[in-house]
């Protein structure tokens, strides 16, 4: 065993996109500390999905408690302390994370890479949060002596999509993005016009998304009845393997597109001013990103410059 310590923690909440921009990160923890015992401490929406990647050895759901709610801090605390851990990586480096480092009594703190007061292994570059995701843990990791984060490997989140019917060449659209930040949409009726576009090139636009999205996706939809409409269809493993077999991806700033570009899919995301594409931009083989102030003002004639169909 390479690194040092039998009992590891690794911290990673969410969302969606930063746990998917984590993976290499969790691969190169668990490459560096060999068979140790490491446990994941994450949210309920990513556990069942992050289990299956064989990296951890137990995965913990945290309900990130108010510091109030006793009932369920205190199991919280009494956890922490009894996983008896040498080590925690704090990939989420979060104020509430930060705070998890007081839970240890002094005589018995882990070894902790993070950002905390206090702690062993301090991730204190000034240029941390002005790099993207990805670099910055890197750039941590190796404060504790993990020089190497491979390729992402996705091999494992594969479904069988085979229910869906899916003709040879399709491509994906993510219409959506988080409900109460509608300023990171590109409007529908974009969308709309780009899956006409899609459809005339024998191209089928492959719709996912969330009940969130309904309106969106119904009204592309209505302009081009030849789309498939996977909306509330699909898990994270089944967007991995459609992102795997698509043609191409386009959309939003959203988790979907982080996953999808991930495995390997060309994609092209949609960027406002509400987001910096160099600190959370989708990492892939081919990522193009767009952006505009306001994505209404994004043009259709601009996203299909992108595309390169003829490639």
């Amino acid at each position: 065993m390479a690194g040092k310590g039998r009992n590891i923690l690794v911290i990673k909440h969410g969302a969606l996109g930063d746990v998917i921009l984590a993976q290499g990160p969790f691969q190169a923890i668990r490459a560096h500390h060999g068979d140790a015992r490491i446990v994941l401490l994450t949210t309920r929406p990513f556990a069942a999905f992050l289990e299956k990647s064989g990296l951890f050895d137990e995965i913990w759901i945290d309900e990130r408690p108010k510091i109030w709610q006793l009932s369920k801090l205190i199991p919280l605390i009494r956890k922490l302390r009894g996983g008896r851990f040498d080590r925690v990586y704090d990939l989420q480096t979060s104020t509430r994370t930060n705070s998890y480092f007081n839970f240890f009594p002094k005589r018995r703190k882990p070894e902790w890479c993070g950002i905390a007061k206090g702690c062993s292994h301090p991730h204190d570059s000034p240029l941390r949060t002005k790099i993207h995701t990805i670099e910055r843990h890197i750039d941590q990791l190796k404060v504790a002596g993990i020089d190497t984060v491979p390729p992402v490997d996705f091999s494992w989140a594969m479904t069988d999509i085979s229910r869906f019917g899916l003709p040879v060449k399709y491509a994906l659209l993510v219409p959506g993005g988080s409900a109460h930040r509608p300023e990171k949409r590109w409007p529908a009726l974009r969308f709309a016009e780009l899956a006409e576009y899609l459809d005339e090139k024998g191209i089928t636009p492959v719709l996912i998304g969330g009940k969130a999205e309904a309106d969106a996706i119904a009204k592309i939809m209505e302009f081009c009845p030849g789309a498939i409409d996977l909306s509330t269809k699909t898990d994270f493993g089944d967007i991995a393997s459609l992102g795997a077999g698509a043609v191409l991806a386009v959309g939003n700033d959203t988790g979907p597109l982080h996953l999808i570009s991930a495995v390997g899919c060309k994609t092209v995301v949609l960027f406002s001013r509400a987001s910096d594409p160099n600190m959370s931009r989708p990492r892939g083989r081919d990522v193009r990103v767009l952006r505009e102030d306001d994505l209404a003002d994004l043009s259709l004639g601009h996203v299909i410059g992108e595309l390169d169909l003829e490639a």
